[in-house]
């Protein structure tokens, strides 16, 4: 019977001595090109998605829902792509969660957010509701590596300051896109205002958070030339302590400056806590049996780029780490990997590698074996 092209193409792979070492090659080829390709624990799909943000000062939720609201419901949902609007009223604002459909081009999705919002701008001119602010989001926002602090000596205000060093650190690698620190207290300068003081030395509250504001800032006033030498001239510094703060002239009583340390008490330290973060170990692990409580914690959570290795990225963030307990992280800090996107997403795909193997194992040439000939030393296999 007459073979065709095809069946000649078949022919010679079947007959021919290198169609082994050929898929045995690719096999390898296939297996090295899979350690080249960034391993992701989230699917990257395209779902564009954005909040839109109003302020409506002093307005009840009911009152945002049916002036801010409804009217951005109706002018959102009239974009072709848009899929689900979630919406949200609350005292003095109002966040509406825009969400495009799957495959929709993102860049085209969100210039025609921003364009049917800024056409309808005069929409709320003088109502004294604020202009929207839109925030997108993706699925790369999603955090990859989680880092928690604790320590059973220092409080949550002295970890909340190595977080936030630790922090600045991290966001210096390549391809980390976003770094955020949760828990703890920030520093806060206290104003306290006493009444009485206020009444006898005749000042108000209003002309204090004034004069603070006012003295709180720096602007470049001029520049002049001296011996080929050009100088900026700087007005004003801002306040750096609570001395600064203190010393501030806030009005005057009888043609005597009225400090703030006269009226008010300055209070330099953490801030009032919103929000508390504790870490602790389960019963049944070994570090439970030494750490049986719970201890104040920052946790700082790490976002990549589109497109990045999320294992090689949390590799770096992790060696990174590693060295800056020498110099930064003090000895009774401990340092707790409590979320690694990249651990499991490597682990997952050797886990796909290894079945693929094992699918492949009942190949016919598992029993063969290379074989030379001794003669002219012509290369073979041979099976059984």
């Amino acid at each position: 019977m007459e073979k065709g092209f095809a069946g000649q193409i078949a022919n010679f792979f079947i007959n021919s001595k290198l169609t082994i070492l050929l898929m045995i090659a690719l096999m390898i080829i296939g297996v090295y090109s899979s350690t080249l390709i960034p391993r992701e624990e989230e699917p990257q799909i395209i779902v564009p998605m954005a909040d839109v943000m109003v302020g409506y000062p002093g307005a009840s939720p009911k009152e945002v829902e049916s002036r801010v609201v409804k009217p951005l419901e109706k002018i959102i949902s009239n974009i072709k792509g848009v899929e689900h609007l979630h919406s949200m009223a609350m005292n003095g604002q109002a966040m509406i969660i825009v969400q495009f459909y799957v495959g929709e081009d993102t860049e085209r999705s969100y210039v025609k957010l921003y364009d049917e919002l800024m056409k309808h701008k005069d929409m709320f001119a003088g109502s004294g509701i604020y202009e929207p602010m839109v925030k997108t989001r993706s699925i790369d926002d999603v955090p990859m590596l989680g880092v928690t602090l604790w320590s059973d000596s220092y409080n949550d205000y002295d970890l909340r300051q190595v977080g936030e060093e630790l922090a600045t650190d991290i966001k210096k690698i390549k391809d980390v896109s976003i770094t955020k620190v949760i828990g703890g207290r920030n520093r806060q300068l206290k104003v306290v205002l006493d009444k009485g003081k206020m009444a006898e030395l005749q000042v108000d509250p209003l002309s204090i958070m004034q004069m603070i504001q006012a003295n709180n800032g720096s602007s470049q006033s001029g520049k002049f030339n001296s011996n080929d030498t050009e100088y900026l001239l700087t007005t004003g510094k801002f306040l750096s302590t609570s001395d600064d703060v203190k010393n501030l002239v806030v009005g005057t009583s009888q043609n005597m400056p009225v400090y703030l340390k006269q009226v008010a008490t300055v209070e330099d330290g953490p801030e009032s806590p919103a929000n508390y973060v504790s870490f602790g170990y389960g019963n049944g692990t070994t570090e439970g049996q030494n750490f049986k409580s719970e201890y104040p914690a920052v946790t700082i959570s790490v976002s990549k780029v589109k497109g990045a290795d999320a294992m090689k990225i949390s590799e770096k963030i992790i060696d990174q780490i590693d060295d800056l307990k020498k110099t930064l992280i003090p000895d009774g800090v401990h340092v707790e990997v409590t979320r690694n996107y990249g651990e499991t997403a490597s682990h997952k795909v050797s886990e796909l590698l290894m079945h693929w193997g094992w699918l492949f194992w009942p190949l016919p040439f598992w029993s063969c074996w290379p074989w030379v000939g001794e003669a002219d030393w012509s290369f073979s296999f041979q099976c059984h």
